[in-house]
């Protein structure tokens, strides 16, 4: 599990006195081997999450291994096409314009992640990791179909594509470590995220239920893949991983004039968001309750603004 360190760094006195030991590598090479000889070990990179659960007792970690040193992990680069970003890049840092200029709608979810002393420690890994239902980066990397790149121990005297011998990657889409449909294995961690690079708009909005920075009470990320001339939407926050209502964006790019300026009829835009809230909030029971109602609303309006968005921008 990659989870985030805390604000003060896993040497802090907060980490020290939930973990009989901590270790540091520069490299992931060692953070492998760390995780490798010490099997209870939990990874920390940012600890927004992790500390909230040390100090309410809900976890308490026989040792930290702390990935805040290791550089290779907290920048990106250009791969095919695609971006491959560290699982070590913060909150703060992919919310700067020349990331915002790259991934617009994972920048604005990072800028939506909460206040200045979160969007500091928290990392892209660490929010996967912890696949807290509220977690501000998940539905945009559902709806870009992200690719986890997994770093783990391999077998001795081999190098995987991750780096040098000894260790091994593996890649899986991010939809299924949040599903539960793959884990991470003995040893392995997140060590970088890849998105593809789409050249088209692409949206995050997120309902919070006060003023201000908060957690998502519903959630939405939405890009439109002009060249395959689909509309990809995740919804976040309703359930305990994002959820893609397929057969509504397979009916309203259906809808879309490709060919004259990405238009759309306005009553079409609405039965999107109709459509939307009621795959991803559905009915549970008669008469449905007015906390469902008010959620399905909810929904409803971001996936119809999201759409309305990106084909205007």
């Amino acid at each position: 599990m990659h989870a985030p360190d805390s604000p003060q760094g896993p040497q802090g006195p907060q980490a020290s006195h939930a973990a009989q030991s901590v270790t540091l590598p520069v490299s992931l090479d060692e953070a492998v081997a760390a995780l490798t000889a010490m099997p209870a070990a939990v990874p920390v990179a940012g600890g927004t999450d992790l500390m909230a659960a040390v100090n309410a007792g809900l976890l308490r970690p026989a040792a930290l291994v702390g990935l805040g040193r290791i550089n290779e992990i907290r920048g990106w680069q250009y791969q095919d096409g695609h971006a491959l970003l560290g699982a070590g890049l913060t909150h703060a840092r992919m919310g700067r314009p020349d990331f915002a200029a790259l991934i617009p709608a994972l920048a604005a979810a990072a800028r939506a992640a909460g206040p200045p002393q979160i969007r500091n420690a928290g990392t892209l890994g660490g929010n996967i990791a912890s696949a807290a239902p509220t977690g501000d980066a998940l539905p945009v990397l559902a709806a870009l179909e992200a690719m986890l790149v997994i770093v783990g121990p391999g077998e001795p005297g081999t190098a995987g594509s991750a780096g040098s011998a000894g260790t091994s990657s593996r890649e899986i889409p991010v939809s299924h470590l949040l599903a539960g449909r793959e884990m991470l294995r003995p040893g392995e961690l997140i060590g970088f995220v890849r998105v593809p690079l789409l050249h088209a708009p692409q949206v995050f909005l997120k309902a919070t239920g006060r003023t201000g920075p908060g957690r998502a009470v519903a959630s939405v990320g939405l890009v439109l893949d002009p060249a395959r001339r689909g509309v990809r939407c995740a919804i976040g926050a309703v359930a305990p991983m994002p959820l893609r209502p397929l057969e509504a964006e397979q009916w309203v790019a259906s809808l879309i004039d490709w060919d004259g300026g990405r238009s759309l009829a306005p009553e079409a835009l609405e039965a999107f968001g109709e459509y939307v809230a009621a795959a991803c909030v559905p009915d549970q029971g008669e008469p449905v309750a007015p906390g469902v109602l008010h959620l399905r609303r909810t929904v409803a309006v971001l996936a119809r603004r999201a759409l309305g968005r990106a084909l205007t921008s």
